[in-house]
Order: structure tokens, then sequence, then C-alpha cells
């Protein structure tokens, strides 16, 4: 796989290189949510580079992590506006926009990254088109860690989590909290460690990266491993400037993506066990979450699943058969 993305993105560069060098160069400002130490960020960082070497200059990408250039719930909108001409945004974090954007929050489809990669195949197509109709162009799409919970306290059920404050980033993180008893607050990814810090989040559904990241071991004390779902990060162009963009620069850019979702998936693989590693060298209590609470969490993982299916109709239906085909 390696050797076949390379051979895409060294033969695409050179062709761009060779057929087409504009006389002035495009920089393209890249905003992301994530700190610049994330995972996502370092491979969009080197999607970035791949770019402007791929290419000659003729494309510059120029990446903001952190909500530096737009914060994460305004990157999607940005770039859809022609504000920013790339950009990387949560996947199911357009959820209330479409149902079928939160496929990959689903509790419980997919636990693994070889059925999250499945889940992928089958949504793919569909995601395609639902963005081709907002002006963009799906490039790559890379996951994150398996999800698990986050607490300040022990908890070993559905009972011991009434009333505590939880971080929300979509909308099936806030029907969680619903189900749960906990209350839902809307927290942007570079705002977490703030947010512990200061008592206005108390817990929060995330990758043992997250949590790493942003050094969670300083306010909260639990991560329970529940792997409820492996969520998604894509990288998006704006429609109108990819239209813009010369074939031989687009080869070079499906190339370099391409190589930034191989690379990116096998640093969520590897990134797993060394962050919940890292949680544990900072003093955090990790491990599986108890029977009794991974049960009461599955009854609630089968009521999302049902009102995901409602509220995505036909499309939603058509991706979980597929899935289930590949199975």
């Amino acid at each position: 796989m390696i050797l076949k993305c390379t051979k895409v993105l060294v033969g695409s560069a050179l062709g761009a290189v060779l057929l087409a060098v504009p006389a002035l160069a495009e920089k393209w400002d890249m905003p992301m949510a994530y700190s610049g130490s994330n995972f996502h960020s370092a491979t969009g960082a080197e999607f970035a580079k791949c770019i402007t070497t791929g290419t000659g200059g003729a494309i510059e990408v120029v990446t903001h992590p952190s909500g530096s250039l737009f914060k994460g719930g305004d990157i999607k909108r940005a770039v859809q506006t022609g504000q920013a001409p790339i950009g990387e945004r949560l996947l199911s974090g357009h959820q209330n926009e479409n149902a079928v954007f939160g496929v990959d929050s689903i509790p419980f489809l997919a636990t693994s990254f070889e059925d999250a990669g499945k889940l992928w195949k089958a949504a793919k197509p569909t995601m395609e088109k639902i963005l081709a109709e907002q002006n963009l162009v799906l490039l790559y799409s890379v996951p994150w860690p398996p999800q698990g919970l986050y607490f300040k306290k022990e908890v070993n059920s559905v009972a011991d989590m009434k009333g505590i404050k939880f971080r929300s980033y979509n909308n099936a993180t806030a029907r969680l909290a619903e189900l749960t008893g906990m209350l839902p607050v809307t927290i942007e990814a570079a705002e977490i460690s703030q947010a512990f810090a200061t008592g206005v989040a108390e817990s929060m559904v995330s990758s043992g990266s997250t949590g790493y990241d942003r050094k969670v071991w300083e306010s909260l004390s639990h991560f329970y491993e529940v792997d409820a779902w492996l969520p998604r990060n894509y990288i998006m162009v704006n429609k109108d400037v990819w239209g813009d963009t010369s074939d031989a620069n687009k080869n070079v850019i499906r190339g370099c993506a391409e190589l930034a979702e191989y690379a990116g998936t096998w640093r969520a693989v590897e990134y797993t066990t060394f962050t919940l590693n890292g949680l544990k060298a900072g003093g955090m209590t990790v491990g599986p979450a108890g029977d009794a609470l991974v049960g009461e969490l599955k009854d609630i993982g089968a009521t999302m699943t049902e009102e995901w299916l409602k509220a995505a109709g036909p499309d939603g239906a058509a991706i979980i058969e597929s899935y289930k085909s590949m199975q």
C-alpha cells in the first residue's frame, strides 16, 4: 500500500511539475480545529507540504491548527463560502445538517479500525454526493482511535453519571448525555483544557488521543475503554477552487491525499496504545468499563441507532446494509 501510494504521489507530482507550473503561486490557507501536536494536525501538515512540493510551489498550502483561523464549528462554512479554500473538520460535526454525517458516531456499530474502515467504504459515495451539493469536494478522511469515557470520579453505572456536566461536540454526544442523565455543554476541541480546569465540563467521550494532547489528567481521574465508535476527521476543498485547479495539480493533490489517509490511519492505530499509556503515566485510572455499565450503554446505543436510522432515511439504511454485507 505504501509503495502504491508513493508511486501515485511521485508520478503525479512529477507530472505536475513538468506539465504545469503557473507564473504566480496560489496560497491555500487550511484551518484545522485541533492542536498542532495532534496526529490529525501532523498528518495535515505533511499533506500540505506534499502539495506544495508536488506542485513545484504552484500551490502553497499553509495549515492553521488549534482553531486559530476559524473555530472548529465554523470551518466547513468558511470553505463552502470561499473564505478558506481548504480545511479540516470532524465529519459528525455536521449531523445537524444531515443525519448521514453522523454515521461514524452510531454507538457500538463499528468499534474497531477494521470495521470503521468498512463503514467508511460503505458511506463514502453518499458523503461525496452530499458534500458536492454543498460546494465541497472530499479529499481524504482519517479515523480517531476508539472513543472512551472520561470522568473525574469512579463510575460504575449510568446512574453514577446523573447531573455530570458533559462535553458535547456533535448531535450524538449531546444525545448520549441526555439519555444518561448528564448535562451537555458544547465545547470545541481547542477549549477542552480550560473547560475542565474551570469546571465548565466534568466529563467527555473521546479518544485517548484527545485526552493525552490536552493533558486532561490535570483535571480528570478516570478513562473507561468502551470503544463506543471511531469518528472521523476529513479534509475538504471548495468546489469552485477545485474546478479552477489544473488537472496536473489535481493529480498531485489526490496522490497526497491518498498518502495522507494511509499515514493518518496508521498513526491512529499506533497512537491508541501510546496515548492510553500516556494517560496512565499522567496518573489516570485507565481500563475497560464494568460489564454493568457496558450493558447499559449498549441499550442506549440501540436507542440511538434506531433514532439515527429514522433520521437518515433511505440513504442511511443503504449505508448500513452495505456495511453489514462486508461483515
